[in-house]
């Protein structure tokens, strides 16, 4: 969905027209329909978003990418001395990180 139309119907939805948008977010009142044909730039995206209450992803039908988090376990557990490891905000006991650690090398 292009962007024009997510503004239309965040606007229809928070029971707003277009101008009442575009003058909510500091821009002038026909603004948003010259929306159809090019991309604005972000700070005015933002804005419009702000107003809506949605987010930019929301607005512009885009995804963040995120990179997931990568963690060595085997290094982080060879050097559990100067780990703490917990599990629901307990400490774990020693002999516990030892089945941890065989577990996790499949032995």
């Amino acid at each position: 969905m292009a962007l024009f139309d997510n503004v239309k119907k965040f606007a229809k939805l928070r029971g707003m027209n277009l101008q009442e948008v575009a003058i909510k977010s500091g821009l002038s009142k026909n603004t948003l329909y010259k929306w159809k044909d090019y991309k604005p730039s972000d700070p005015y995206i933002l804005a419009v978003a702000k107003t809506l209450g949605v987010t930019y992803e929301e607005l512009t039908g885009t995804a963040k990418e995120t990179t997931p988090t990568k963690i060595d376990l085997g290094a982080a557990l060879d050097d559990s001395d100067d780990v703490i490891m917990t599990f629901d905000g307990k400490p774990i006991p020693d002999e516990d990180k030892e089945l941890i650690k065989r577990l996790l090398r499949g032995k």
